[in-house]
């Protein structure tokens, strides 16, 4: 599995941008930039290299360990998949081609779109020296534009970007990253019931039009969740000095919530079943909340069933099981 901390040679050559900034400032410019996305709107507030380094030191450690972890589900599933190509929409400072890279040896060229040249910038900034995204194209423009130009890809990612569209926009853009996609695309949203929300409608608008569902969910079917109920995962990641800086933090760690889902165009073949929160282990028993191929339940595992409560003990929130 990849790690979802940020790789050493990108917290190098984010250092290395480092230098100089005031903490402060980009701490203030950090909670403009934080406070403007709680509110629905997109990266408009980031203009400067200084503010695009503020929102990668607040967003990119938790958005990268989200990617990442919704990657390593999508390889658990899919352990033969070695994507050559990828396509990264709403790339921003270049988080997920840095997880995607991580995640799969097998990448040999990504391409990166994004509307926002300050972020653009840092992202060609941070790659300059890097090993792993030496092969890289980014370009800069509205990405429903850009994708109606690029080849299609092996693997296609929106992390983090379809809440900042409206629905009609939303709808577009779904389409057009689906006809991308050649094999697998990976979309990636906050963990709250609007996010949610999102990635149930752009879910069933796909399969919709053909495509599987590889993870979360163990089928194709409509999520069987009642409302107030919303599915969404959570990954700790490290915080770094700089990190807890930037964001007027003292723990040493944060837990990023996200939604996600990776659809096919092939069937898995593989569907297994999704722990929903994390299980409760007892005394007596483990109760644990999973998304089966049958529809949710919670599974109770006795304490005298000693090998089958071993195995549950081990489960966490978000394990394919």
């Amino acid at each position: 599995m990849t790690s979802p901390d940020l790789p050493a040679e990108l917290k190098a050559a984010l250092n290395a941008r480092l230098e100089g900034l005031s903490r402060s400032d980009a701490a203030s410019r950090a909670a403009v930039i934080s406070q403007t996305y709680r509110e629905g709107g997109g990266s408009g507030t980031i203009r400067t290299e200084t503010d695009a380094l503020a929102y990668a030191l607040a967003r990119m450690p938790a958005t990268y360990a989200a990617v990442v972890a919704s990657l390593n589900a999508l390889a658990e599933v899919r352990p033969d998949f070695a994507p050559a190509t990828l396509l990264d929409v709403g790339a921003g400072p270049g988080t997920a081609s840095w997880a995607a890279t991580e995640a799969f040896a097998s990448l040999q060229h990504c391409t990166l779109f994004d509307a926002n040249a300050a972020l653009r910038t840092l992202a060609q900034h941070l790659a300059r020296d890097s090993t792993r995204l030496h092969a890289v194209t980014y370009e800069l423009g509205p990405a429903r534009t850009l994708l109606a130009q690029a080849e299609p890809a092996d693997l296609v990612i929106a992390s983090y970007m379809v809440g900042e569209i409206g629905d009609v926009e939303r709808t577009a853009l779904a389409d057009a990253l689906w006809s991308k996609t050649r094999d697998t695309l990976l979309v990636v949203e906050p963990g709250t019931p609007a996010g949610y929300a999102r990635i149930i409608t752009l879910r069933a608008q796909l399969i919709a039009a053909g495509a599987h569902v590889a993870s979360p969910c163990p089928h194709d079917r409509a999520c069987p969740l009642i409302a107030p109920d919303w599915c969404h995962f959570s990954q700790r990641l490290q915080r770094s000095r700089a990190h807890k800086q930037v964001k007027g933090a003292e723990v040493p760690f944060e837990d990023e919530r996200f939604a996600y889902v990776a659809l096919t165009r092939l069937p898995a073949t593989s569907h297994p079943s999704r722990v929903l929160a994390q299980p409760d282990a007892g005394k007596v028993e483990i109760a644990a909340k999973l998304c089966t191929p049958d529809g949710v339940t919670v599974t109770r595992i006795p304490r005298r069933a000693k090998a089958d409560y071993a195995r549950a003990r081990r489960w966490r929130w978000g394990d394919a099981v």
